[in-house]
């Protein structure tokens, strides 16, 4: 077996490709994609990159490399991404879990939950974090696609919480019995006139169904507070990720559901990015 030069050399050589392909973060990418190929462990980079690399690995990392420069992204191309200090599992049909929803977990898990439900569960990233968080805690995840919510599944059962999760093939709480002392969403928020503005990575690769409701991004948020607020129990939370314009429109949709206690929270880069809001003391009556 023969050697195609050594992986500095190969990583050089993709970096500038992803460079001139416009690549942001060409570096970083070359190396994830280059550790993911060799299946070396990212902390021991360094030390392996002077080796002489074999011509099929060389390959491998090739064709990931051409891939990205088609601007797949990186967590398409090997399958997982982190989230919460935990890998999951990424395809097609979910959203690429990102830092920004790391804010939501994060404002749920300021006060105690036994059971909670995530509209939208996608790759299943947040249900499945605060299952993992909160050990006493039952969850259930709704998602309109068959697909994402397989993804959910195996993420529940690869971080060990399935037992304590349910799974349902709905539009948001269409159908749901019980309440909940937490609801979580992270809907598709972002409005049509705006999507002309993402990355290739999302507009190109991510399923359209979760990024945008086709009209001003509101939509969802409208039809999920219509639906929760029968949901609660006493003193339940309803918790959302916005979009960073989004704050004070959701805010007034919750007031206006008589939720209490609405705040708009910002991510760690100070954008607006979840309004969280309580059931205080009595439920609205639910129409037959």
């Amino acid at each position: 077996m023969t050697a195609a030069g050594t992986g500095s050399a190969l990583v050089r050589e993709a970096t500038r490709r992803l460079q001139n392909a416009g690549v942001p973060d060409a570096a970083r990418d070359a190396r994830h994609l280059f550790s993911f190929a060799t299946g070396v462990d990212s902390s021991r980079l360094t030390l392996t990159l002077p080796e002489m690399v074999c011509d099929d690995v060389a390959a491998i990392f090739d064709a990931l490399i051409v891939r990205r420069i088609a601007r797949e992204p990186v967590s398409h191309l090997t399958g997982r991404r982190a989230f919460y200090g935990r890998e999951f599992k990424v395809t097609a049909d979910v959203l690429d879990p990102r830092p920004d929803t790391e804010t939501l977990v994060e404002v749920a898990l300021r006060s105690n939950f036994t059971k909670m439900i995530d509209l939208g569960t996608g790759s299943g990233c947040i249900l499945v974090t605060l299952l993992a968080e909160v050990p006493q805690s039952i969850g259930f995840g709704t998602d309109l696609s068959g697909a994402a919510l397989d993804v959910a599944r195996e993420n529940a059962e690869t971080h060990g919480v399935l037992d304590r999760a349910t799974f349902v093939c709905a539009d948001w709480m269409e159908s749901t019995k019980g309440s909940f002392d937490l609801i979580v969403s992270n809907p598709p928020y972002i409005a049509v006139d705006e999507m002309v503005g993402l990355s290739p990575e999302v507009a190109n690769w991510e399923p359209h169904m979760a990024l945008t409701d086709g009209a001003d991004g509101l939509t969802h948020y409208r039809t999920i507070i219509k639906q929760a607020v029968s949901h609660l129990m006493p003193d339940g939370r309803l918790i959302f990720e916005i979009g960073p314009t989004q704050g004070h429109a959701v805010a007034d949709l919750m007031r206006a559901a008589q939720l209490q206690h609405v705040t708009v929270i910002p991510d760690i880069d100070g954008r607006d990015r979840v309004v969280s809001a309580q059931m205080i003391g009595f439920k609205p009556e639910r129409r037959a």
